[in-house]
C-alpha cells in the first residue's frame, strides 16, 4: 500500500462518521499522488500527510443563551484550528442547523489550501455552531453571539486565529462578536474580518467571493480563447456569494438566468435583476417567491433544478454537495463549457469526475472562491497598518490575486502532466507551499 492510501485508510478509521471531512481528504490526497510519488520517502518520514490531515486542535464547546421568551437555549459550537504553517489560522464561522464536526473539519481542511493559494500569509481553520439565525430577533442574535464569543475568545487573536463570516454570519453577527471580544479582552485588534466599515472593515469584502469567482472565470475563458461576453450563466444560491457573482458576471457581459434558495429556484430568461434580488434577500430576507411576484419575466420552481437549464457556464454558489452526478450529466448534455465553484465543495466527487472526463473546464472552490478570504487577509493588513484602502485599490488587488491563482493552478497541473486539470493543480499548488513551510519549521 502506498503512502497516500495508508493515510486515507488512517483518516477513514479515525473519523468513521465524518463523511464530508473524508470526502474532502479523499479529493485532495487523491490528486496529490503525482507529487507524493516523486518523493514519497521524504514525505512519509516527516509524516507530512498525517500532520496535514490531523488538526492542530479541535475545540468543542456549548453555547447557552436566553431567548425572548426567557427560555435558556443550548447549542453545540466548534473551532478547528487545522494548520498554521504559513500564518495565523484563518476561516469563517458558520451558523446553521447542519453544522457538526465533520462539516467544520472539511471546511477547515479545504481552507488550508485555499488560503495558501491566495499567496498571503494565512493558515487554515474554521468554526461554527448549529444555531440558526433565521427567525431570531436582534436581541436573541446578540445574546447568542455574546455567549459564543465568551468561550471562543480564549482561543483566538490577531496573530493567532482570525475568524470571519460564513453562512449565517453576516455584518450583524460579526459586529456583536467583535463587541464582545473587545469587552472581554480590553483590546482593539483585527481579530475578526468582515467587520463594518465604521470599525475596521474593508471595502470589497462583501463583494469579494462573488467578484473573485468571476475574475478567475474571466481569466480561465480568456486563456481558452473564450469570453464571458454573450455567455449564458446559471448560478445556484441567493446569498452573498451568488448575488455578487451575478452582478459581476453581468457587468462583464454575461446573462445570468437562475438563482436559488433552500426551497426552490428562479429561472429568468431576461436576466436576473440584481437590484430586485438584493432587495428580496438582503433587505427583506424573504423567499424567492417574492422576486417572481415582482418580476414578470421570471418563473419559480420548487425544489432542485437549476442545473437543468441550458447554459454556457455553471456557478454553484449555495452549499456543499449540491451538484450531483445527474446534474453533471444534464450540464454536459446541454453543452456547458465551464463549471467554477463559488461555494465550498458544492460538487460531488462523482459529478466532478464526470465533468472533467467530458471536457468541461472545472475549477474547484479552493481556487475559485478564494476571493473572500483574500480580501479578509487584506482587511487584516489594513488593520495592522491602521489604514483603509479605497474600493478601487482593494478591488484591483483582489483581481490580481485571482488572476495569479488561476495561473498558478494552471502551471502546477501542467508541470505534472495534467494540463487543464484544475482540481489537481489547485491541490498541488496549495500543498507544495504548505508542505515546504512545514518542513522548514521542523516537527511540532
Amino acid at each position: 500500500m502506498g503512502y497516500v492510501d495508508e493515510v486515507l485508510a488512517r483518516v477513514a478509521k479515525q473519523n468513521p462518521e465524518q463523511a464530508e471531512f473524508k470526502q474532502a481528504v479523499e479529493e485532495v490526497l487523491g490528486s496529490l499522488r503525482p507529487v507524493i510519488e516523486r518523493d514519497e520517502e521524504k514525505y512519509r518520514k516527516q509524516a507530512i500527510l498525517e500532520r496535514l490531515t490531523t488538526p492542530d486542535r479541535q475545540i468543542l464547546f456549548r453555547v447557552a443563551w436566553v431567548d425572548d421568551a426567557g427560555q435558556t437555549q443550548v447549542n453545540n459550537a466548534y473551532r478547528v484550528q487545522f494548520n498554521n504553517a504559513i500564518g495565523p489560522y484563518k476561516g469563517g464561522l458558520r451558523l446553521h442547523p447542519s453544522v457538526d464536526l465533520s462539516i467544520i473539519k472539511f471546511l477547515g481542511f479545504e481552507q488550508i489550501f485555499k488560503n495558501a493559494l491566495t499567496g498571503l500569509p494565512i493558515g487554515g481553520g474554521k468554526g461554527g455552531c448549529d444555531f440558526d439565525p433565521k427567525g431570531k430577533s436582534d436581541r436573541e442574535i446578540m445574546a447568542f453571539c455574546q455567549s459564543f464569543m465568551t468561550e471562543l475568545a480564549k482561543y483566538i487573536g490577531a496573530d493567532m486565529d482570525v475568524p470571519a463570516g460564513d453562512i449565517g454570519t453576516g455584518a450583524r453577527e460579526i459586529g456583536y462578536l467583535f463587541g464582545q471580544y473587545k469587552r472581554l479582552k480590553g483590546v482593539y485588534e483585527g481579530v475578526l474580518t468582515g467587520k463594518g466599515l465604521e470599525y475596521g472593515g474593508s471595502l470589497v469584502r462583501t463583494e469579494a467571493t462573488g467578484y473573485g469567482l468571476l475574475y478567475l472565470v474571466d481569466e480561465l475563458l480568456k486563456d481558452h480563447a473564450q469570453s464571458l461576453r454573450g455567455k449564458t450563466v446559471t448560478v445556484s444560491g441567493a446569498g452573498n456569494v451568488a448575488i455578487y457573482a451575478i452582478k459581476k458576471a453581468q457587468e462583464l457581459g454575461a446573462k445570468v438566468v437562475t438563482c436559488s434558495d433552500s426551497t426552490g429556484w428562479v429561472y429568468d430568461p431576461a436576466g436576473i435583476d440584481v437590484a430586485l434580488l438584493q432587495e428580496v434577500k438582503e433587505v427583506k430576507r424573504a423567499r424567492l417567491t417574492e422576486y417572481v411576484a415582482k418580476r414578470a419575466s421570471s418563473k419559480y420552481y420548487e425544489g432542485h433544478g437549476v442545473w437543468s437549464v441550458k447554459t454556457d457556464i455553471a456557478l454553484p454558489c449555495a452549499t456543499q454537495n449540491e451538484l450531483h452526478l445527474a446534474d453533471a450529466k444534464q450540464l454536459v448534455e446541454n453543452g456547458v463549457l465551464a463549471v467554477a465553484e463559488g461555494a465550498n465543495m458544492p460538487t460531488t466527487l462523482e459529478a466532478t469526475k464526470y465533468l472533467q472526463e467530458h471536457g468541461v473546464l472545472f475549477v474547484p472552490g479552493k481556487a475559485a472562491n478564494a476571493g473572500g478570504v483574500a480580501v479578509s487577509a487584506l482587511e487584516m493588513s489594513q488593520n495592522s497598518e491602521r489604514l483603509s484602502w479605497t474600493f478601487e485599490q482593494t478591488d484591483e488587488k483582489l483581481k490580481e490575486i485571482m488572476q495569479k491563482i488561476y495561473q498558478n493552478i494552471k502551471q502546477a497541473a501542467k508541470e505534472y502532466g495534467f494540463e487543464d486539470d484544475f482540481v489537481l493543480g489547485a491541490n498541488i499548488a496549495g500543498f507544495k507551499k504548505v508542505a515546504a513551510a512545514m518542513e522548514a519549521q521542523g516537527i511540532y
